[in-house]
């Protein structure tokens, strides 16, 4: 009887065990989705970053012959410079990311394609489809995305010295960049 009583005892302790189990499992998968959820979502910082570039970049080429539109103009201007860094598959690799990243938020940024060398394909299409602003802000959030995946891999402070070389007069003031590694 001892013993069946032990075994009560310990059937009882093992369920209970079982069941902070389960729901440890839960929580932990809770995290992970927002996690997730968060990691696929361009951070406010890094918006207001991309903002000020595509902003600069359409103020400085508005007469510019170039065929990339201005939304998407930093992504190109960054791709020239990165691939001396990190060369063209590892820059290939990064942007891919990010237009993956990107759409969580932006949909129609599937429609968009990036050829071997680099450059994305497509977005003439897409800007005489859609409305200025959400074409705009497709731009942002790729942009975001990308400068977003680089400062996790190289840092904030490498980046905003690569973003430097290639958009010097950019005013970057009140952008913390200290948060980045924090969020």
């Amino acid at each position: 009887m001892i013993s069946r009583a032990g075994c009560r005892i310990r059937t009882r302790s093992a369920r209970h065990s079982d069941e902070k189990s389960i729901a440890n499992k839960s929580l932990a998968e809770e995290s992970r989705r927002r996690a997730h959820f968060q990691m696929s979502r361009a951070t406010p910082l890094m918006r207001n970053f991309a903002r000020r570039l595509i902003d600069y970049e359409a103020g400085e080429n508005k007469s510019s012959g170039t065929q990339t539109p201005s939304a998407f103009r930093g992504c190109e201007k960054l791709r020239l410079q990165l691939a001396t860094f990190m060369g063209n598959s590892g820059f290939h690799t990064l942007l891919a990311r990010s237009l993956v990243l990107s759409t969580a938020e932006v949909p129609w940024l599937r429609a968009v394609r990036l050829k071997a060398d680099g450059p994305l394909e497509g977005l003439e299409e897409l800007q005489a489809q859609l409305e200025g602003d959400e074409f705009f802000e497709g731009g942002v959030v790729l942009l975001a995305q990308l400068l977003g995946l680089l400062a996790a891999f190289i840092g904030a402070n490498l980046t905003v010295r690569l973003v430097r070389e290639v958009w010097p007069k950019v005013s970057l003031n009140n952008l913390d960049f200290d948060e980045v590694g924090k969020t």
